[in-house]
């Protein structure tokens, strides 16, 4: 008896160390359904920082009243095992519907155009066409509050397990399950950072599922005598299982074709990296001899094929011709490798870039990786001129702003430093536009050279484009000049020159020979001279805007604020 009663008792303790693992995976599926949901909502909805922020808190929230609403499961066991069910038919299918529902709300007014004849101006997108537009790209977060809520049950219906089993309330029964959800969860998050983000984000969501439908077998063979219906639950777990094995079979390439859907031109190629969704479109012009290439980032255009020459010129040339040297010059960002293009033409006998994307700058080199066809490794190593296989140039792979303080530790100095890094539309990239960072790079700069920025907007964002210029003046630059031009697939756009001495650009450009005029496609010395230029009043509220200091998040507001609030939640711009 007393044999049979401790088989008894360590069979309940497997039990219970099994329900503790059980829910420890769980936590790691629970917050990998949160960064997938999370993830690609930013990509497709174009705002990432505020559609991960929006979804994680929804999600926790949901999480929460999930919690409230388990007391009302009769059957902890059967409740369990539906629940893991019901969580992985949502989790497994969320990209499909969101992917679905998005991209054909966004061309049914195409759709209606072409069928009725209808013209370009009158294109229907108003009315019920626009509610369903807004539903679709609300879906996201419907799906997170969903899929939440579901979550949410989890510890409560275990815990209720565990005394069910123990035939007792239990001291520490919530401490041990939060404490197996805390390292859960931070499990998972490794997981979802060293194995998951460079994977497809649909087999990702499958994946995950599918452990959520293994534990919910698990637990079903467990307690088996436990249920009410098990053959039941046994049979769903099938349907289920077919269903995972059918969307992974056929899902990848649907999401593809639906994504496909939101860009105007066709999707020639696209990547997940570890930090960014890449893709690739093409367009095919009536009178124009070569396909117009445009590249996105996380669905925000950063260049196209036929204007990118206006950008990169007016990045470029200023600061380079402003420079009393250019043999030793400093490219932060510009992964794509365009401005490298540009810088080599004038002869420098070093030039380094620091990017953070790895992957990015395989895609734009002829040595790079494998797994990219030949013939996009072909299209965009031409646009860049396969700078990144010239022998001037070294690329350093890492965080911009922790790079910056190596290069100054070790004593580096560079004639120009071009900063060529994404719009601050994120916290983690406004402490690249700090005063703190702009005086990092001060250190590195030659007395007599120039530093040049990209600045965002100044006519959607002209709280950003002057405080990134006062940003620099404080950071301890003599002087600072912004100027601007018209990039048409970007519309009005603004770069910020600094320099140690305070020496007037015009004074720098006209004492320059002009030979570098020979050389441009579409710069002008008069051209870039009008381009210092600005309305009458567009200096009067400089007073009243903020300069950003480091974990002021000053620059991102005014980002936000102007993209997001006067433009609309989900229409940032494309940059």
């Amino acid at each position: 008896m007393e044999l049979s009663l401790s088989t008894e008792a360590r069979w309940t303790k497997a039990k219970d160390f099994l329900l503790i693992v059980i829910m420890g995976v769980l936590a790691g599926c629970g917050l990998i359904y949160q960064y997938i949901l999370a993830h690609y909502a930013g990509r497709v909805l174009g705002s990432l920082e505020t559609a991960i922020y929006t979804m994680i808190g929804l999600m926790i929230v949901s999480m929460g009243a999930g919690a409230f609403f388990a007391r009302y499961v009769r059957h902890p066991f059967n409740g369990f095992v539906w629940l893991e069910i019901a969580i992985a038919a949502v989790g497994a299918s969320a990209i499909l519907l969101i992917s679905t529902a998005i991209a054909i709300t966004s061309v049914f007014p195409q759709w209606l155009s072409i069928t009725f004849s209808l013209p370009a101006d009158l294109l229907p997108n108003g009315g019920v066409i626009a509610k369903l537009h807004n539903l679709s790209r609300n879906l996201p977060f419907v799906i997170g509050c969903i899929l939440g809520f579901l979550i949410g049950m989890e510890i409560p219906l275990i815990a209720s397990v565990r005394q069910r089993i123990y035939k007792k309330n239990l001291v520490n029964n919530v401490g041990t399950l939060y404490g197996a959800d805390y390292i859960g969860a931070g499990v998972g998050a490794a997981i979802w950072v060293a194995v998951m983000l460079p994977l497809n984000i649909g087999d990702v969501a499958l994946i995950t599922a599918g452990v959520n439908v293994f534990a919910g077998a698990l637990f079903l063979a467990t307690f088996w005598k436990e249920f009410t219906r098990p053959m039941l639950l046994l049979f769903a777990h099938g349907i289920v299982v077919m269903l995972l094995i059918l969307m992974f079979v056929l899902g990848a390439p649907w999401v593809e074709k639906m994504g496909q859907l939101l860009y105007q031109d066709q999707v020639v190629y696209t990547q997940s990296t570890r930090y960014q969704q890449i893709t690739v479109t093409e367009r095919h012009l009536k009178g124009l001899s070569h396909p117009v290439y445009n590249f996105y980032i996380n669905g925000r255009l950063q260049f196209s094929s036929n204007d990118e020459v206006i950008y990169h010129e007016m990045l470029v040339v200023p600061a380079l011709i402003g420079s009393a040297r250019t043999d030793n010059v400093l490219i932060i960002g510009g992964g794509d490798g365009l401005a490298l293009r540009r810088v080599l033409e004038f002869s420098p006998k070093h030039v380094t870039l620091i990017d953070l994307d790895e992957e990015l700058i395989d895609l734009f080199s002829r040595g790079g990786s494998k797994d990219i066809p030949p013939h996009i490794r072909d299209v965009l190593t031409d646009l860049n001129h396969d700078a990144f296989a010239d022998d001037r140039v070294s690329v350093v792979i890492g965080d911009a702003f922790i790079e910056v303080e190596n290069l100054v530790a070790s004593g580096h100095h560079f004639d120009t430093i071009i900063v060529d890094l994404p719009d601050p539309s994120h916290p983690d990239l406004n402490k690249l536009y700090s005063t703190y960072f702009y005086n990092q790079l001060s250190h590195l700069l030659s007395a007599d050279g120039v530093l040049v920025s990209q600045s965002t907007s100044p006519y959607h964002s002209k709280e950003a484009f002057v405080s990134i210029g006062k940003t620099l003046k404080a950071a301890g630059f003599g002087r600072v000049e912004q100027y601007h031009t018209n990039v048409p697939s970007f519309g009005e756009w603004g770069w910020s020159l600094a320099m140690k001495i305070d020496i007037p650009m015009s004074v720098r450009i006209e004492r320059t020979p002009h030979l570098w005029e020979q050389s441009a496609q579409w710069l002008t010395k008069d051209l870039l001279l009008s381009s210092f230029q600005f309305s009458k009043s567009f200096f009067d509220d400089e007073n009243t805007i903020n300069i950003n200091e480091l974990g002021s998040h000053r620059i991102y507001q005014y980002h936000q604020a102007s993209w997001v609030g006067r433009e609309g939640l989900l229409n940032e711009p494309n940059n």
